[in-house]
């Protein structure tokens, strides 16, 4: 069993929902930009969010927090391990 870790940041969720969000609204755009030209800017958004919405909260991001926690926590480990070695050389 792995320790707990500490919650994640608002800061860093806010940045990491960014972070997956611009790419599918870009890609998603341009995908949907021949299919949607001359309709309403409003039915357009719609349909983009309707995609790009459940993509990122079910998928995307969750792939992305995992990944921010393992790299935290290993660099946590290895810093705690940085600073046991130095206690027991001095």
């Amino acid at each position: 069993m792995s320790a707990p870790t500490a919650p994640v940041s608002v800061h860093v969720r806010a940045l990491i929902t960014w972070i997956a969000i611009f790419p599918l609204v870009t890609i998603g755009l341009y995908a949907l930009a021949p299919l949607t030209e001359g309709w309403p800017v409003a039915l357009r958004a719609l349909v983009l969010t309707l995609v790009v919405v459940p993509l990122s909260v079910y998928v995307v991001v969750p792939q992305l927090l995992r990944a921010w926690i393992a790299v935290s926590v290993k660099a946590t480990a290895a810093r705690a391990t940085a600073e046991r070695a130095t206690a027991a050389s001095e």
